[in-house]
């Protein structure tokens, strides 16, 4: 395989781990907020959640991503491929990451969370301060996994239009008729992309404050 086949496949790889990123932390962001919901006391809360968690975890990812690329337009938004499937990436592991931070919410200490009231801490502050942070360093290995599946599933986004590691794959082999090097090299690729998403979170992990 040549040089240029493979920088192709490289530069398309960079793309695979942007969208991704920004999936995850947006996925992250709605995972908080969809487990405080889970964990509210108010029951229409709980329902909503509960339904959101269910449809983007019970719904194939291919299956969101083209529901989410054809509603756009018909609801008058319209927007680039890229930003489709950021949107259906992130909703989906928003889902996966809201089940496991809700175990590590409810795995927070209640001695914890009084001496944040003894502190003058308001329930706000006592949830973003220290019941966010605690319920992410408890449950990180399996946020980190969710992560890694999060890349390999995004090879499912050329569906709404995007280039991404394994479509430019397919391109290249169509065109070069080398499919046995090219895919050999997108699985290389993704194999060093994913060891270093694993190695991240186990050095995040270990330098925690608490950590041994």
């Amino acid at each position: 395989m040549s040089t240029k086949l493979f920088w192709l496949l490289v530069q398309a790889s960079v793309q695979t781990v942007v969208i991704s990123t920004v999936s995850i932390v947006i996925g992250l962001i709605l995972a908080i907020l969809i487990s405080a919901c889970l964990l509210s006391s108010r029951r229409w809360l709980i329902k909503i959640a509960g339904i959101y968690v269910s449809f983007f975890r019970g719904v194939p990812l291919l299956v969101q991503l083209l529901l989410i690329y054809n509603l756009l337009p018909v609801i008058g938004i319209n927007v680039p491929s890229v930003v489709a499937a950021i949107a259906g990436l992130a909703l989906c592991t928003s889902a996966y990451q809201a089940e496991n931070l809700r175990g590590g919410f409810e795995s927070v200490p209640n001695g914890m969370i009084e001496a944040a009231d003894m502190a003058g801490l308001n329930p706000r502050q006592t949830f973003t301060r220290i019941r966010v942070p605690l319920a992410i360093r408890m449950t990180l290995p399996a946020l980190i996994n969710e992560a890694i599946l999060i890349l390999k599933s995004s090879s499912l986004i050329s569906v709404v239009g995007v280039i991404e590691l394994t479509r430019m794959a397919q391109d290249l082999s169509a065109s070069t008729f080398q499919p046995l090097q090219i895919f050999a090299v997108a699985g290389l690729l993704y194999l060093i992309i994913n060891w270093v998403v694993a190695l991240i979170g186990r050095v995040v992990e270990r330098n925690l404050p608490g950590q041994a």
